[in-house]
């Protein structure tokens, strides 16, 4: 089984390839932000572990094992941000989240979230009804917030 690293390379190689056809070791440097040197490391250790076939200067392609498990990975990643984007969080954050717990969950709970994901599509009413709990959850805060301030400014200055 990959280690996270080794899932956010393989996972980058099989976006650059699927998008350009190819994916050379200074793409995928570019896309995860690390040196060359990090990415000719970890992508020697893909290919002793069988993910991807790398020949220096020739470039590097995904074998069935990477490619399937590429897939996958890009499916998890798509997944979430969708189930984020249900749930209502700010686009600006879906990102990071997503890459911040694609790695902790297990398949089953993947899984588990593609059928909820399923249980809200099918009925829009169920969308509808989560937004209007996240609106009056939201009006709670900005209430206690505004509540907190009021007591604090009828006590005057510490």
């Amino acid at each position: 089984m990959p280690t996270p690293s080794m899932e956010d390379y393989i996972e980058q190689i099989y976006i650059l390839i699927n998008e350009k056809g190819y994916a050379r070791v200074s793409d995928i440097a570019e896309a995860l932000s690390v040196h060359p040197s990090s990415v000719t490391k970890m992508v020697q250790k893909l290919d002793k572990d069988e993910y991807l076939v790398y020949e220096k200067y020739r470039g590097l392609s995904l074998t069935t094992k990477g490619n399937k498990i590429g897939k996958r990975l890009v499916f998890r990643h798509d997944l979430l941000e969708q189930i984020l984007r249900l749930i209502g969080v700010k686009e600006e954050n879906i990102y990071d989240d997503v890459e911040g717990i694609e790695h902790h969950l297990s398949w089953d709970a993947i899984d588990r979230i593609g059928d909820l994901v399923q249980f809200f599509e099918e009925d829009p009413n169920r969308i509808e009804a989560l937004k209007e709990i996240h609106n009056r959850n939201e009006d709670e805060v900005v209430d206690a917030v505004e509540v907190k301030d009021e007591v604090e400014e009828s006590q005057g200055p510490a």
